[in-house]
């Protein structure tokens, strides 16, 4: 069973220009020629091709090829063991680069330029993506959450570690108020209600004391939210939610 040489192309997916140049330079010569001169393959010539554009893919250039083919100490097996290795390590390659282009795609889901640990030092056991669908499918035509996306696609693991700092800090004064019986409309409380609103303003949107009473809302009424303040202080939720609707009554 012979092939010519555009049928060989076919199967291959080479151009017929590519096998006459492995012709000409002697790296993949037709076992025999049709009775017009036509080149024609036998299935050991396509075993030679496959092991040819197998080593063209990994890169090898085609005197290496050569090389390898017509190493007269090499047996089959021993072909088959070395494409084995190199394909192994091609494949760990590749899923080094496909982890590494899956982190620039999280990392830019949110903005977030951090690197895996990075990310752990700053959030810890806590997921920054864990309500981004959620909030792009609610506020993603804004003005206000497009603002925030640029905002944090530039800041750096410093950047975030100072939000951090913040917010802990406003959060463990509401819970100081709270330990010393002080109402949350006290204008303790609602000092520490505007300066949690300025805190939003500075680091990701303009925050109206519209949007800062509806945030409030959520603080309580959602569970996901109000177990977060739950966890730090027992009715922390609806002293924060007190206290900044006051605070935008105030200012009303």
């Amino acid at each position: 069973m012979s092939y010519s040489v555009g049928q060989v192309a076919s199967f291959a997916g080479v151009t017929v220009r590519t096998l006459h140049h492995y012709d000409e330079i002697g790296l993949l010569s037709p076992s025999a020629r049709s009775h017009a001169g036509h080149r024609r393959y036998d299935d050991a010539d396509l075993d030679r091709l496959q092991r040819i554009l197998f080593y063209r893919e990994l890169g090898f250039p085609l005197e290496e090829v050569a090389a390898l083919l017509d190493d007269p100490d090499a047996d089959p097996q021993e072909h088959l063991r070395r494409q084995h290795g190199l394909l192994a390590a091609r494949i760990e390659q590749l899923q080094q680069m496909a982890a590494a282009v899956e982190h620039a795609m999280e990392a830019r889901k949110m903005g977030i330029n951090l690197t895996p640990e990075e990310r752990f030092e700053v959030f810890g056991d806590h997921d920054p993506d864990r309500y981004e669908e959620e909030s792009r499918r609610r506020w993603g035509d804004t003005e206000p959450y497009r603002r925030s996306q640029r905002k944090v696609s530039a800041y750096t693991k410093e950047d975030w570690l100072r939000i951090k700092a913040e917010g802990a800090a406003n959060t463990d004064a509401f819970a100081a108020l709270m330990d010393a019986g002080t109402a949350p409309s006290a204008p303790a409380a609602m000092d520490l209600a505007e300066e949690h609103r300025q805190q939003i303003c500075r680091n990701f949107y303009d925050c109206g004391y519209e949007i800062h009473s509806g945030l409030a809302r959520m603080y309580s009424d959602d569970e996901r939210f109000r177990s977060t303040f739950e966890q730090i202080k027992p009715g922390l939720a609806a002293y924060l939610t007190e206290a900044i609707l006051a605070n935008a009554a105030r200012h009303a």
